[in-house]
């Protein structure tokens, strides 16, 4: 492995945004360093269409599953289809999962109807991943001592990574405690990203991941723009400033974390 080879840990390569170019894409990211990609589904649709880019480019794998900010359109019960998903080969973890209480509709009996049924497709997550053997990459949004709460009883079976992180050193040590991990994105070069930040610095090497979002949160100098794995780079530079070590070592606690977490080959 090159000394300074990242992976991208959470992509989402099946959005038009990449539609055009996905070889040019991947292409780059591998110019960039970057060994690896976690293409994201959000429903099944997109998770089917990260299976099929898993199977066109070697370095691309899938997590399977169902956002919760779609958690209406899923079935009452998505663990058949969540099974016949995960058989694939390259499926590397369940999700995205978890909560989004960001924008719930307004009337108070139907954002609660919403976090329940979000609550439920999360749950069906965890126990299939339980069942399986995977893990479960997680989104929280105004919502981390919920998501944290439901985890709780499969903790024994199943690690969250949760992605996107932006809560506090405490919240760190939680995920931590019951070995989860958290993930990183592109907020980390933002001028207001000094809480996610303070998250890296409370996060020993080993125990964190990094990733794009792409095509979302694109780092300094990008910032503005559509993001993609190529940029793991620029992030890589800030956490490695962060965390007071080089990139060789930040390199080798990342990759070995996702290598474990996902069961990645080496």
């Amino acid at each position: 492995m090159s000394k300074t080879v990242f992976y991208d840990t959470h992509a989402h390569l099946t959005y038009p945004d990449f539609a055009a170019e996905l070889p040019a894409v991947v292409s780059r990211a591998g110019a960039a360093g970057i060994e690896k990609i976690i293409a994201i589904g959000t429903d099944e649709q997109s998770s089917r269409a990260a299976l099929a880019l898993a199977e066109r480019f070697e370095p691309v794998y899938a997590v399977v599953g169902w956002h919760p900010s779609h958690a209406a359109e899923a079935p009452e019960d998505f663990r058949p289809l969540l099974r016949e998903l995960a058989r694939h080969p390259k499926v590397v973890a369940l999700g995205e999962t978890g909560l989004d209480h960001h924008r719930l509709p307004g009337a108070a009996a139907e954002a609660a109807a919403g976090k329940r049924k979000q609550r439920d497709l999360f749950v069906q997550h965890l126990e299939v991943a339980a069942e399986l053997g995977l893990n479960c990459v997680v989104h929280t949004r105004d919502s981390f001592d919920e998501a944290f709460a439901a985890l709780l009883p499969f903790v024994a079976g199943v690690r969250a990574v949760f992605h996107c992180f932006a809560e506090s050193p405490a919240a760190v040590e939680r995920v931590l405690a019951v070995n989860s991990l958290i993930s990183f994105t592109g907020i980390l070069t933002f001028k207001s990203g000094q809480n996610v930040r303070d998250a890296l610095a409370a996060a020993p090497l080993g125990k964190f991941m990094l990733e794009t979002d792409s095509p979302y949160l694109a780092p300094v100098p990008y910032r503005g723009k559509r993001c993609e794995p190529a940029y793991v780079k620029e992030i890589s530079e800030t956490a490695a400033q962060v965390k007071g070590c080089s990139l060789t070592e930040l390199s080798a606690a990342t990759c070995a974390a996702a290598r474990e977490f996902f069961h990645l080959p080496d």
